[in-house]
């Protein structure tokens, strides 16, 4: 068994894609989806279900890692960004070399913060300096650097 990726549902699945290719590296693998059919709306438990979208690569795990799903539906269901401490699954975390780096390239990309970097020692691990912040579509991104003990 293994991990096989994390989908992102957007309005706009190429500007967050190419959101994600510009700030984090990833690469995108082709072939561009474009899916519908009885198949996807027996596995989704929906009906007409409409998709367009791509995988990318995520960084730091060779071309056989898991991958970051953006797929766009015809029909998108709208509810407002939810803020870090609702229930569910709710960030996607890169490690970085360099926080503020990595950062000013994520707001250069239409990206926004949520909080602010901080650092903090993590007894048994090392000192993690970190930031939540939002990609274009609002969903939550931590990026972190670790000095690690050791």
């Amino acid at each position: 068994m293994r991990f096989s990726h994390t989908n992102i549902i957007s309005n706009d699945y190429r500007r967050l894609a190419d959101f994600y290719i510009d700030t984090f590296k990833c690469v995108e693998i082709p072939p561009k989806r474009n899916l519908s059919g009885t198949w996807l709306d027996t596995g989704l438990g929906m009906e007409d279900a409409q998709l367009v979208g791509v995988h990318l690569r995520l960084p730091g795990f060779g071309e056989d890692g898991p991958t970051l799903e953006i797929y766009q539906y015809k029909e998108t269901n709208k509810e407002p960004i939810p803020p870090p401490n609702r229930t569910g699954y709710r960030h996607i975390a890169f490690e970085v070399d360099d926080v503020d780096k990595v950062l000013a390239i994520l707001l250069r990309n239409g990206g926004s913060t949520q909080g602010a970097i901080s650092s903090s020692e993590i007894e048994g691990v090392g000192v993690i300096s970190f930031i939540y912040a939002r990609d274009p579509d609002g969903n939550l991104i931590e990026i972190q650097h670790w000095k690690r003990h050791g």
